[in-house]
């Protein structure tokens, strides 16, 4: 019985760090996307670039290797 909790504990205490790390995840995003549309370019890229690099398979760094493509595009 004493196993079963503690398996559980483990598992919560993994669930809730996979969602803090998400969290932190579409933060970055949401602050990445705001400094390119104040045309800070060199942050924005930074920031994807972050995402990816810290949160690889996540939805948003799934977002954030999208808006880095779009950015590698020569402007009209």
């Amino acid at each position: 019985m004493k196993f079963f909790i503690l398996a559980g504990v483990f598992l919560l205490s993994l669930l809730s760090v996979g969602c803090s790390g998400q969290s932190k995840a579409q933060e970055m995003l949401e602050t990445a996307r705001f400094e390119e549309k104040q045309h800070n370019i060199e942050h924005a890229t930074q920031l994807y670039q972050d995402i990816v690099r810290s949160f690889p398979g996540s939805p948003s760094a799934r977002d954030a290797l999208t808006r880095l493509e779009l950015l590698k595009r020569p402007r009209p």
